[in-house]
Order: structure tokens, then C-alpha cells, then sequence
């Protein structure tokens, strides 16, 4: 990593804008490679107040130098430049400092794409439905589960040297099909002896809330879709209020889903059950049950009655994936969708 002046850079376009960033796409006109360049929202800008995400940017850059760019599944980050007026380099006239971060592009698709789109009707919940939640073209691989078992790499990497990374939602993932590869693109909400993220009034938050993360995000107790409708919209998005409520409705969720075995839900509910009592003391144990639930919920799905009425629908979903909206993205539709189709 390095400092650096943005005239280096040449941007491309917008790839989206969340409640503290907004991101674009360029190139590095000394190299070409393309790169993904970050800074807070404009409007916080403009309105000085961005204190708190130049302070969350801070602690990016310093946990990418100290560790996440030597983790295979973060994706890199580049460069930064000293807080300034950017002004110029984006055409406006924001009239205040902040720090612009560089970092490599990210591999394939968001799990989950940018909400915006959703006006315009784009499917932005297919990576996740398609390649997570219901995985239908890899319940006979020797690899069924790639996304989780890399995100848990990722955070069993970050734990062993004393951190817990949470907020990594399905939009902060990207996964390209083809190489099965895992990104995390904004690993910025850290636990640490310094950083305490706890609120007022709420237990202290430890390594199970990123448990209960994977529970939330990458698990589906229901049966995978029989239309295509059923892959276009994210799954169970609503930010993280309240660690037991949210594991209440995942065993309720669960008891109620006529499709599982009683096996499968013994075997989830113990999960959750442990996750509430955060009874776990090794990150193995949680990684050898997750494993084990995910194991019986593909079962559930290879003996599906309608299983090639299930496998048509992913079929038609995939096809979304040719939409003009995917373009933007490192991901080369048209060979992924031919490779990932289900014979």
C-alpha cells in the first residue's frame, strides 16, 4: 500500500452508494488495472458530516496494512491519499477534505446488488439465492458450500490475531462463479480491545454476532424456489436490531419448515441454541456444526420431490445474470452463464 494523488486516476463510472460510501469504478493510467476508488457520501460531505466514516476510513486503511491484505478472501486494498479537497479530481464542489481510498476490483458479482436498482427492477438478490442460499448446480460437488466456508476462513484468520469483523452482509461479498472465489470488499466494522462496537444497554458483543451473522445471511431453512421469482429479491436484509430476537425467528423459522427433517432440526436448533447462550469456545466447534446444518440442508434438497422443477427455476434465474445491469461488474455473463447451467 502506498499514498497516493488521484491525477493517477481516471474514473469509469458509478458502482453504487451505501449510507457511508460511495463507490466508483477506474484504471490506474500508469498501469491500467482497473481499480475501485472510495469516499464518504457526497452529501456528508457537504455537510461536514463525515467525521465518524473518515475515522471508520482511518481504521480501514491501518487494518488493511496490518493484516487484511494478506488475507486471500479481502479484497486488496491499493492506496489512499491524505485528506484533502478532491474537488478537481470529481467535478464538484464539495469545498471539504476527506480521504479517497484505491482498491483492486473485486472478482464477479455482489451477493447482493446496490438497493437503487431495485426501481428499476434489477434482480439484485440473484447472487446471493443463486450461489448461497441454493446452490442447486453444487449439491453433488466435493465443494457444496464455497461461500461460507470461505467467509468462515476469512474470519477464523481474523480471530486468531484478536479481531471480530461483523457487518459482512451479502452486499459487502462478491463471489466470481468461475473461480469460486470469495471478496469482501469493506471489512471496516471491527471488534478489538479498542474498538468496542457494543451499544448502550446490550450484552457485549463477541464472536457469536458474527456467528449469527452467517446464520442470518447464508442459510435458508426453506426449500429452494420452484419459480423464478423467487431468486430476484434479497433474503433476510433487515439489519442485525436485537441478537435474541433474531434468533428466535430463525427457531421458530425453522420448527415451522414442513420440508426439513427432524434430524436437520435438531441439528439447527442446537446451533442456534448454542449461538444464544454464546456457548461456543472454539471457533472449530462452530465451523464443525454449520457444517453439519448445511450438510443436512443439501440432503433435504438432493431428495426434493420436485427437485427438477426446482433446478428448471434456477435454470431461469441464471439467465438474469445476462441483464446489462452485470456488465458493470468483473464478471463475464455470457461464458458463466453457459459453464453454471444445470443439465
Amino acid at each position: 500500500m502506498e499514498t497516493v494523488q488521484l491525477d493517477r486516476y481516471e474514473i469509469t463510472g458509478l458502482l453504487g452508494s451505501g449510507a457511508d460510501y460511495e463507490v466508483r469504478s477506474g484504471y490506474d493510467k500508469n498501469t491500467g488495472q482497473e481499480v475501485v476508488i472510495k469516499r464518504p457520501v457526497p452529501q456528508m460531505i457537504s455537510r461536514r458530516m463525515h467525521v465518524s466514516v473518515e475515522q471508520r476510513t482511518e481504521r480501514t486503511i491501518r487494518l488493511h496494512e496490518e493484516l487484511a491484505n494478506s488475507i486471500p478472501q479481502v479484497c486488496p486494498m491499493l492506496g489512499y491519499t491524505e485528506p484533502a479537497n478532491h474537488d478537481n479530481f470529481y467535478g464538484d464542489e464539495l469545498g471539504h477534505e476527506y480521504r479517497v481510498t484505491i482498491s483492486e476490483r473485486a472478482q464477479g458479482i455482489p451477493l447482493v446488488g446496490d438497493p437503487r436498482a431495485r426501481i428499476l427492477r434489477v434482480p439484485i438478490g440473484l447472487g446471493q439465492n443463486l450461489f448461497c442460499l441454493f446452490p442447486l448446480h453444487l449439491v453433488e460437488s466435493a465443494d457444496p458450500f464455497p461461500i461460507q466456508r470461505q467467509l468462515l476462513d476469512a474470519e477464523e484468520q481474523f480471530y486468531d490475531e484478536g479481531y471480530v469483523l461483523l457487518d459482512l452482509g451479502p452486499q459487502n461479498i462478491f463471489y466470481s462463479p468461475a473461480a469460486g472465489q470469495v471478496s469482501i470488499i469493506d471489512p471496516g466494522a471491527l471488534l478489538d480491545g479498542e474498538n468496542d462496537r457494543t451499544s448502550v444497554g446490550r450484552a457485549p458483543q463477541d464472536i457469536h454476532d458474527f456467528f449469527l451473522e452467517v446464520l442470518k445471511f447464508y442459510t435458508a431453512f426453506q426449500a429452494p424456489p420452484s419459480d423464478v421469482a423467487g431468486y430476484r429479491d434479497p433474503f433476510n436484509l433487515r439489519p442485525v436490531v436485537n441478537f435474541e430476537q433474531e434468533l428466535d425467528e430463525m427457531a421458530r423459522g425453522l420448527s415451522n419448515e414442513a420440508s426439513v427433517t427432524e434430524e436437520c432440526k435438531e441439528t439447527g436448533l442446537a446451533v442456534i441454541g448454542k449461538v444464544r447462550e454464546r456457548g461456543y469456545t472454539s471457533f472449530g466447534d462452530f465451523r464443525s456444526d454449520y457444517i453439519a446444518l448445511l450438510e443436512s440442508l443439501r440432503k433435504r434438497n438432493l431428495e426434493l420431490p420436485d427437485l427438477n422443477q426446482a433446478r428448471n427455476a434456477w435454470n431461469d434465474a441464471l439467465e438474469l445474470l445476462r441483464e446489462d445491469h452485470w456488465t458493470k461488474y468483473v464478471f463475464e455473463a455470457e461464458m458463466e452463464v453457459d459453464r453454471l447451467a444445470i443439465n
